[in-house]
């Protein structure tokens, strides 16, 4: 699952950065519908973040808590 979130955070940032490229290339202000789509984006972004980090907290969690052996 990491590498499925790690490739959804990478498409969502290039997309992003596309568009903010796309709108600097113009000297007025943005359109707001793309305004919004940036910022939806960032809000969309934060969440796959907060997702991937609770994955690998739940990944260390079933690790540290297995029953360990001890030599008896």
């Amino acid at each position: 699952m990491p590498d499925k979130l790690n490739a959804l955070l990478e498409r969502l940032k290039a997309h992003q950065r596309t568009l903010i490229l796309a709108m600097a290339e113009y000297d007025g202000l943005p359109a707001g519908s793309a305004l919004r789509q940036v910022a939806e984006l960032e809000n969309v972004i934060a969440a796959v973040e907060a997702v991937a980090a609770e994955e690998a907290e739940r990944a260390r969690s079933a690790h540290g808590s297995a029953p360990r052996r001890t030599g008896g």
